[in-house]
């Protein structure tokens, strides 16, 4: 399971204070992107460049406890699952201060090609294949 902490902005709120829901899957992103880049060894760029696309073919957020302006958050992301044709990232976010689960959630991204045809990654690049295959289950 990989961590990265950052703080909700101003901007990412209502007229409450409270985090805009769909502000969550962007936290989830940055998540994602930090997993890659400092378990899997590759950026997202570096996987594109490789001629391989991961658009997101379904998601799941589950709120819990509304995310405030200006709280530290921790995003907690891990490969749940994965196939030579998806991936499925599970997240948790809590808050850094107290600990407490704000929100779940799951993206399912499927590998493409350039053109956004599905491949089977492990025929395609093997390497990007065997890194992200090696976090599986990881902590799930």
């Amino acid at each position: 399971m990989h961590e990265t902490t950052f703080r909700v902005r101003y901007g990412e709120t209502d007229q409450m204070g409270i985090v805009y829901h769909p502000n969550y899957y962007a936290y989830f992103e940055i998540g994602r992107t930090e997993f890659l880049r400092e378990m899997g060894g590759m950026s997202y760029k570096d996987i594109e460049e490789a001629g391989v696309m991961l658009p997101i073919v379904e998601t799941h957020c589950k709120y819990r406890i509304p995310a405030k302006y200006d709280d530290e958050l921790i995003v907690k992301t891990m490969v749940k699952d994965m196939t030579v044709a998806r991936i499925s990232f599970y997240y948790q976010l809590v808050r850094a201060e107290d600990g407490k689960l704000l929100v779940e959630g799951e993206t399912v991204s499927a590998f493409t090609n350039i053109e956004g045809k599905p491949i089977n990654l492990k025929k395609a690049s093997p390497m990007i294949y065997d890194k992200l295959y090696s976090f599986k289950n990881e902590g799930v």
